[in-house]
């Protein structure tokens, strides 16, 4: 009973965080009107493996409490493209971005062998995502507009993830999946850390 109420924890806290997970990155960009620091590749890749990974949990009937928060999360990501588009001024790529990723949503379930073949390497989709904006920071050397809340309320969500996915459908793809992304999360998250730290100790100089 107690591993059944910590389970509900676990499911519905992640549930819960995922809702509002991205808002702290959109109001950034809101604020800042500006996308220095945040990788558009990093989005698009990051996109696309919540895409396939919720499309593999519904294709094998896994419990929707497993994977309830990534629909809104998808949601998030598309308005988070939308800001990207507009900031850098190219908002008309939008309508390409959206028939390219409507298409391939569409042909995941075609055969079995597809989707388990794009799950496969959905680890390395989402591990591509975390290194785009790994390369981004280290090449801006700025992380003013990109938002730690979120990258740690993200780095929860797959600890949180490890936990019932290893005690509900024990599937080892899905495991590994949530465990890479928990190390390269909290690789992301402690570099954005590092850059606003000095940042603040090259002001604190120029003061």
């Amino acid at each position: 009973m107690e591993s059944d109420k910590v389970l509900h924890i676990a499911n519905f806290s992640t549930l819960f965080v995922c809702m509002v997970l991205k808002f702290p990155q959109i109001f950034v960009l809101m604020r800042a009107k500006s996308t220095t620091g945040v990788s558009l590749n990093s989005l698009l890749l990051e996109l696309t493996g919540f895409i396939v990974f919720v499309t593999y949990q519904m294709y094998y009937d896994y419990p929707p409490p497993t994977y309830l928060e990534y629909p809104i999360l998808i949601a998030q990501d598309v308005i988070l493209l939308l800001l990207i588009l507009h900031y850098n001024g190219s908002l008309k790529q939008s309508l390409i971005y959206a028939v390219v990723f409507v298409v391939g949503w569409q042909l995941l379930t075609v055969q079995k062998w597809i989707i388990d073949l794009a799950m496969s390497l959905c680890t390395f989709i989402s591990a591509g995502s975390k290194f785009a904006q790994l390369q981004c920071l280290w090449q801006s050397k700025d992380s003013g507009q990109v938002s730690a809340l979120s990258w740690g309320m993200a780095t929860y969500t797959c600890f949180a993830r490890i936990y019932t996915t290893s005690v509900t459908t024990g599937d080892m793809q899905v495991l590994v999946r949530f465990i890479v992304m928990a190390l390269l999360n909290s690789w992301v998250l402690a570099t954005v850390l590092y850059y606003r730290k000095r940042a603040g100790e090259v002001q604190k100089k120029q003061d």
